[in-house]
């Protein structure tokens, strides 16, 4: 399995994973996920990351039931797409306390309306995958509040601890 984050922070104290970072934001996320998917071939992708949240508090989990890119305007552009029907299924039961909701993609923190926790590379990640044929599930933990430009006030060591959590639970680490 092959773990995707945005950052070299999100990733940087996994031991004994393959790990890809993917950059930050949808484009970048997009582009360096395709290449990492040619080369490497994972049977599977788990992407994590932190999420702002509307409601929910640090370091919540989150399991993207479906990728939304709220930054998609008009018919012709693809704006969601859903995990691997098997994976999730598997990481849902590894994690039962996360939260499972729709997680929604912008280029822009604060960017989303639609979706109660937001990130900026999971759409991207998640659709490359999905034109790979590459099974993949997005997971989150929440450090902050979409609406908090404070970043002193929010919450990465919390939210990192709580991926690690969750990939231990997950037997990737």
């Amino acid at each position: 399995m092959l773990v995707v984050a945005a950052t070299d922070r999100e990733v940087a104290w996994i031991d004994g994973a393959d790990t890809l970072v993917c950059g930050v934001g949808p484009v970048e996320a997009a582009v360096q996920t395709m290449r990492g998917l040619a080369e490497r071939r994972p049977d599977a992708v788990l992407h994590i990351g932190l999420a702002g949240a509307r409601t929910l508090e640090p370091p919540a989990l989150v399991l993207g039931s479906e990728s939304v890119y709220e930054d998609a305007r008009g018919p012709l552009v693809p704006a969601r797409v859903e995990p691997d029907a098997g994976l999730f299924a598997r990481t849902r039961a590894a994690l039962p306390d996360a939260h499972v909701l729709p997680i929604g993609t912008s280029a822009h923190v604060g960017g989303t309306s639609a979706c109660e926790v937001e990130a900026m590379e999971g759409f991207a990640v998640l659709r490359a995958c999905a034109l790979a044929g590459v099974p993949a599930v997005e997971l989150r933990a929440v450090s902050n509040a979409i609406d908090e430009p404070d970043r002193a006030k929010w919450r990465f060591d919390d939210a990192l601890a709580a991926l690690a959590d969750a990939l231990e639970r997950l037997d990737v680490l």
